[in-house]
């Protein structure tokens, strides 16, 4: 590959023969570099050459080619790369670069990187991303580590602090703590990760962590950041719904903080792999439909996203849906609303109220919970697209809708809740 490049004013200095400088020379004087003959640690050199002598095109070209040219050799070597941009502030591309691996793969990175040895401005620009895929609490106990590194008189145990040893951790991690989601973290991971670390964060911080897990009426403030967003394969293939929904709804399975409104906050709990049955714009809106890929299905979830309104309601079925004309009871079925696939903060949960009238049962219907939510066609032709679809509430604890009027249906989807590990 040759580069034909412009010198723009860079000032001469006095530099040593050595086979990257003399490449750097050629460029000075020629305006050209070649790199089709070079190793990549050798244009890796190059790079630092050019860096000390404040050729910035050069540089920017460089990091570019790198990137786009040799990531697999750049992954192997990782912690030459990272050493080789963290020592210089013009080596931006590849410092990005860096932390996007990190981010992406710090399984693989923190193998070939003493993590305690990042600079904190590293440190910062990776956990302050949303797409770090890392649980909180290891994000919380690497921070912690680093935290360590920085004051070796310290021992690990924080039993043995004094005051001033808490004061000293909490100065060295200043920076760090308010980028820590600590109310991601589980109860057990507060009572055995955090509490003992509690001198360290701010008194207020503490408060409303432990208030969190102990009221369940407590309202969380505007300002704490969501979980993460970790890319996890094989959950659920959905256009309705993302991630986080999928956890709210596994964890009202599972019954699992279902009155605290701290749940949207917690850590993804994502124990089931939603395998979808049906999607109503693939397999069409017609109760055949519905009843040939749902039926004999245990413990499925529909979601049914309302044109025009953005909306998404649903509900859990933990039997089998049939054909029969009958209502079914249940005592462990609910229905759900959120406002839209991304505001997830104040969903409604309502479990069922009447459990002799929990399911519906037809073959001209869709998934019916009770009278409810109710989707059907009025004529008896069950090839008919659906053309009854409303929500009123009367067998369920509470309201989804401000509104009782009838609905269309944009699109619709079923899955079955399979156990991970099954």
């Amino acid at each position: 590959m040759m580069l034909l490049l412009k010198l723009g004013g860079s000032k001469r200095k006095n530099i040593s023969c050595t086979h990257d400088y003399l490449i750097i020379l050629k460029y000075i004087y020629g305006g050209i570099i070649s790199l089709n003959e070079q190793e990549p640690s050798e244009i890796l050199k190059i790079l630092a050459a050019a860096d000390q002598l404040l050729l910035q095109e050069l540089i920017e070209y460089l990091q570019k080619y790198l990137i786009e040219n040799k990531s697999d050799w750049m992954e192997q070597n990782f912690e030459l790369i990272y050493q080789t941009s963290f020592k210089s502030n013009s080596l931006l591309e590849l410092q990005q670069y860096c932390t996007n691996l990190m981010a992406k793969s710090p399984e693989k990175v923190f193998k070939s990187l003493d993590f305690t040895s990042i600079p904190e401005k590293s440190l910062l620009s990776l956990i302050k991303r949303d797409d770090l895929q890392m649980k909180e609490i290891e994000i919380w106990e690497h921070v912690l580590k680093w935290g360590l590194e920085k004051n070796a008189t310290l021992l690990p145990d924080p039993t043995t602090w004094s005051d001033d040893d808490f004061k000293m951790m909490k100065n060295t991690l200043e920076q760090c703590l308010p980028l820590v989601r600590f109310f991601s973290l589980s109860s057990d991971d507060f009572f055995q990760n955090v509490r003992p670390y509690k001198k360290i964060l701010k008194h207020q911080l503490y408060e409303e962590l432990l208030e969190s897990y102990l009221n369940s009426s407590c309202e969380p403030s505007e300002d704490i950041l969501l979980p993460r967003c970790r890319n996890i394969d094989g959950i659920i293939d959905s256009k309705i719904v993302n991630l986080n929904i999928v956890s709210l709804i596994s964890r009202w399975i599972d019954k699992i903080d279902i009155k605290s409104k701290f749940a949207y906050l917690r850590e993804l709990y994502l124990p089931y792999k939603f395998q979808l049955l049906l999607r109503g714009s693939r397999d069409g809106f017609t109760p055949k439909k519905f009843h040939e890929l749902c039926n004999d299905k245990l413990y499925t979830v529909t979601f049914i996203k309302i044109k025009e309104t953005e909306e998404i309601i649903g509900g859990y079925n933990p039997l089998e849906w049939k054909s029969s004309s009958d209502y079914i009871k249940t005592k462990d079925s609910f229905i759900f609303s959120f406002k839209n696939k991304n505001d997830f903060k104040d969903p409604t949960l309502s479990y069922v109220m009447d459990m002799d009238y929990a399911l519906y049962y037809d073959g001209y219907f869709g998934p019916t919970f009770g009278e409810d939510i109710e989707i059907y066609v009025e004529v008896d032709d069950d090839s008919k697209e659906y053309d009854y679809c409303q929500y009123k509430q009367q067998h369920y604890e509470k309201n989804l809708r401000v509104t009782e009027n009838l609905f269309l249906i944009e699109d619709y989807e079923v899955f079955q809740i399979i156990g991970r590990n099954d």
